[in-house]
């Protein structure tokens, strides 16, 4: 629910009559749980009606939302060599741990398809691999293609409805944290507030009130830490930090590899970041109003890299390391991948080196994006993190 001149405002393509009928029924929905709830809502749980209400979020329902008819490019629909070099790692982990794989959130299943086919190459297929999906339509679009590309190996792969009781092995999670439910925190002179949810009038509106729990001891933290002036508006997720707890409880031997775009927190909760990072992502477009077309577009905050370490040390994970996304690649050995395909072959190698650029150019995803290792049982130094380990900044 967004005025009709804030719509215009945004320039963003029109959506079709079914879409705007799917978002009106997911946002009749929000509001009715807003008015049952006294007329306010925080954030997080509008975040999280948004992207999961059953049948009805962006991520439970039916919109497409990979690739170029999507609304995003995620880096395995970018080239193969992603995945394939993530398996020089992935295989480490697997011979350090348990021969045994679980994606979390695999998107088209792109991913899961390369890193098959490229641990097949290696010797190192994984007994299994599971994928923890929450979404039909994903699931059936990671069993097609999945079969579409590597049906021979389509017999190890199996989907989860919740996460297992024990795990050893190794957890890969590829832009799952973004997509987390965040709380929205004003700081001010006069103490802090939570941004939440009301509606007038059909329409969704933002109210504050004052901050408590769990999220205020939070934020009096944040702001004894990194020294956020007045009017600091960021988020806060906690979702992020319980789920990396969870998965510390279930694992015994093995490692969580956790790629996403975020920062160190003394850099996340910067002084001139005082608008926080949530953005929105609508037909490859993006912007900052959250409340246009609940359920056809995502919605996601940056990931602050320091709480996802403390939360896993403190549940007993080591830390194993923490670079950029452009370092782990190239240690882990995405040249030789490149060169694989032949430079007298431009047809096929110069879509694949544009598309390898994107992923490691500080100006594309190669510095934004960062992988950190959280693990129990490894002792051995993790190929990916030999030369670039940025872990002193968390």
């Amino acid at each position: 629910m967004l005025s009709r001149t804030r719509q215009n405002a945004l320039s963003l393509p029109a959506p079709t009559a079914d879409a705007v009928a799917f978002s009106s029924a997911l946002s009749d929905h929000i509001a009715a749980e807003i008015a049952a709830a006294g007329g306010w809502i925080g954030f997080d749980r509008f975040m999280d009606l948004a992207l999961y209400a059953p049948a009805m979020g962006y991520y439970s329902g039916g919109a497409h939302k990979f690739g170029a008819a999507g609304d995003f490019v995620t880096a395995p629909e970018l080239c193969p060599a992603f995945g394939q070099t993530i398996a020089a790692q992935a295989a480490q982990l697997l011979a350090l741990g348990a021969p045994r794989i679980i994606e979390v959130g695999a998107g088209t299943g792109q991913l899961a398809a390369d890193l098959l086919l490229e641990l097949e190459l290696r010797g190192a297929l994984p007994a299994s691999y599971a994928i923890l999906e929450l979404s039909g339509e994903l699931r059936a679009r990671q069993q097609q293609t999945i079969a579409r590309r590597a049906l021979h190996l389509l017999s190890r792969v199996h989907w989860l409805d919740q996460l297992p009781e024990h795990f050893d092995g190794l957890v890969l999670a590829n832009e799952v944290l973004d997509a987390m439910p965040a709380h929205l925190v004003v700081w001010n002179d006069n103490g802090i507030a939570e941004r939440g949810v009301g509606c007038d009038y059909g329409q969704f509106t933002w109210r504050d009130r004052p901050a408590s729990g769990r999220l205020r001891e939070r934020a009096q933290a944040l702001a004894a830490d990194c020294e956020l002036p007045h009017a600091y508006l960021s988020e806060v997720s906690l979702a992020a930090a319980a789920w990396v707890t969870e998965w510390a409880a279930i694992l015994g031997r093995g490692a969580l590899l956790l790629i996403d775009y975020g920062f160190p927190r003394r850099e996340y909760y910067h002084w001139q970041r005082n608008a926080g990072t949530l953005m929105c992502h609508y037909r490859h477009h993006a912007h900052d109003e959250p409340f246009y077309l609940p359920g056809l577009q995502d919605i996601t905050a940056h990931v602050d890299f320091t709480a996802i370490a403390e939360a896993g040390c403190e549940a007993g994970l080591d830390l194993l390391g923490y670079t950029t996304q452009a370092s782990f690649l190239f240690n882990c050995g995405l040249t030789d991948v490149l060169a694989r395909t032949p430079v007298a072959d431009s047809l096929r190698y110069l879509p694949l080196a544009n598309a390898v650029q994107k992923l490691v150019s500080p100006a594309e995803m190669g510095e934004l994006f960062k992988v950190i290792a959280l693990g129990k049982g490894i002792t051995e130094a993790l190929q990916g993190f030999v030369t670039g380990d940025r872990s002193a900044t968390l």
